[in-house]
């Protein structure tokens, strides 16, 4: 839907901007504490999930809500009447300055989710935005149920001189292994220009089932294995009760995409290595629930192919490719079969790879940024100590026998990454850095295009990895003390690996990657404990790129 009564104002200053974003810092916690779905209602219609907001545009952006009209209305369930939700977008809080409002119907056919896809706002703008449902809603007279307030802000004009961007980058939040406390404190940063989430946003597993060597904190609702459409809206709404994640979507907009736990571990185009047609039935009907809820429960554009590849761009700064590695790729091959080199296997479909490629030609920003589900960089773990291969073949889902390649990232498909790697240097593609989740550690890595031969050979791009919200990693699988078995695994990884600067195996947390003319850095951050709803956050590294070196180098401090 598109936005009505649009009335244009003064553009704010930057000062005004981060004044603003600060008070959205300081109460959108409080503003978040959602409800959960099992609590009983005090009164309907209400907004037990939240707000938010994504995938900025210069003149507009997604904004998103779910309303329970009646108690029986519960997610995934079918039930609750057709109800009208009317949403206002103003340039400050208290909403004395409205520049956009309008309706729509919340309706049992979208789990009484509703988008709004605004537009006509003006570029690199904070705005404010609600929603509001019941008798009376929108009639002047005060009455009907307020959402929380959430904030966001537009992407600067596609021509603008940006002199800079700042993003939050997050992946793998499994809600049975911890409290999201890396999301509270991204949402008391008022320095954010958005959110990048990376994927496994949620997970799929039944109670205590992942990972089978912790305990879990808090448990999933479902209790079962997620296959149907209800049971995907039922799990999405549960994690949108989490009050930390709620004030993140709340105070930025949120750019996401989706990796495998969105729907079964390991997915590939026609199934996954968490999915036996004999227990859960058909993969195609399993995943179109899946993609159905994730439209629906998330701020992103609903795409008619069904997929999540786009671009959107920072003036001309940046551009951001995302990518969709779940729905087009082939099986993941066995270690050690040699197919991995397949040129008829492919991670991205033969469409997609031909879109980024364009994309990356044809862009005129200072930096091509990339967010890719999982690691292109090139990895050989066959130097590991025995007594590790089984820990991280666990972490990585690989065979326990022994670790050659990790076959569900770039490593088991060659020829596309060989294609897309030959692309940058053929062409002289400067600038392009690759931004990664799933592997539930930090790295920090130069993008060769021939491993076995660098540093002699050049580095077509770099990458940087973000570590877990709250998955597991190696210290958690092992039960033992950070920074002890992880020296030992990092070292002969370096060492097998001369693009590999630095890996993080234990840390739960996030980065923030800023963005100038002259280079681009991620600061990594670290929690004090992922099962501590209160855990406190610290830096622990920075690397950067800067503009055309396509490598990676430490810095000593964040960016302030």
């Amino acid at each position: 839907m598109t936005s009505r009564n649009i009335i244009h104002t003064a553009t704010p200053t930057r000062r005004a901007v981060v004044k603003a974003a600060a008070v959205t810092a300081v109460v959108a916690p409080a503003l978040a504490a959602g409800a959960s779905p099992a609590v009983a209602q005090t009164h309907v219609p209400a907004f037990l999930h939240g707000v938010a907001s994504g995938d900025p545009l210069p003149d507009g952006v997604l904004l998103w809500t779910r309303v329970t009209p009646s108690a029986d209305a519960t997610p995934g369930s079918g039930a609750g009447a057709d109800t009208e939700v009317r949403w206002e977008v103003a340039e400050d809080r208290g909403f004395a300055d409205v520049v956009a409002r309008g309706a729509l119907t919340a309706s049992a056919a979208t789990d009484h989710t509703v988008k709004v896809d605004v537009r006509g706002l003006r570029p690199a703008t904070t705005y404010w935005f609600r929603f509001t449902a019941g008798a009376g809603a929108g009639d002047g007279t005060g009455a009907g149920t307020v959402s929380p307030v959430g904030r966001t802000r537009t992407t600067p004009a596609h021509d603008a001189a940006t002199p800079g961007v700042r993003f939050g980058v997050v992946s793998c939040a499994n809600w049975e292994a911890g409290h999201f406390a890396a999301y509270r404190h991204l949402a008391a940063r008022a320095d954010l220009d958005a959110i990048l989430h990376l994927g496994d946003y949620i997970y799929e597993y039944g109670t205590g089932q992942y990972p089978k060597t912790g305990t879990v904190l808090r448990a999933h609702e479902p209790r079962h294995e997620i296959v149907s459409l209800a049971d995907y809206r039922l799990r999405h709404a549960m994690y949108k009760t989490d009050r930390d994640l709620q004030a993140l979507h709340a105070a930025h907009p949120v750019i996401a995409m989706w990796d495998d736990h969105e729907f079964a571990d390991d997915t590939w185009s026609g199934g996954a290595d968490n999915h036996s047609p004999d227990a859960e039935g058909d993969w195609a009907a399993r995943m179109a629930a899946a993609k159905q809820a994730y439209f629906e429960w998330m701020p992103v554009r609903t795409s008619t192919e069904g997929n999540v590849y786009r671009r959107l761009r920072y003036g001309k700064l940046a551009d951001l490719h995302l990518l969709d590695l779940r729905s087009f790729r082939s099986q993941q091959t066995s270690v050690g079969s040699g197919a991995v080199d397949d040129p008829e296997r492919t991670i991205t479909g033969r469409a997609q790879l031909d879109w980024l490629k364009a994309g990356l030609a044809s862009s005129d920003a200072t930096w091509r940024l990339v967010g890719t589900s999982v690691m292109i960089s090139p990895v050989a773990f066959g130097s590991l100590p025995a007594h590790l291969l089984k820990p991280l073949a666990e972490l990585l889902g690989l065979p326990g026998g022994g670790l050659a390649v990790n076959v569900d990232q770039w490593d088991g498909y060659t020829d596309d990454r060989k294609e897309l790697l030959a692309h940058l240097t053929d062409r002289a593609i400067r600038n392009t850095v690759f931004l990664t989740g799933d592997i539930h550690m930090a790295w920090a890595n130069d993008v060769p295009v021939t491993a076995a031969t660098y540093p002699k050979s050049p580095s077509a791009a770099t990458e940087f990895v973000v570590t877990s919200v709250t998955s597991d990693n190696l210290d958690d699988i092992l039960h033992v003390p950070a920074n002890t078995a992880s020296y030992v695994a990092s070292a002969a990884i370096k060492a097998a690996n001369s693009h590999v600067h630095w890996i993080d195996m234990d840390h739960h947390g996030y980065g923030v990657l800023d963005v100038t003319a002259e280079r681009s850095q991620m600061d990594y951050y670290i929690l004090s404990d992922r099962r501590d709803p209160a855990a406190t956050s610290k830096w622990t590294r920075s690397y950067r790129t800067l503009s055309g070196t396509q490598k990676v180098e430490r810095v000593y401090t964040p960016v302030r």
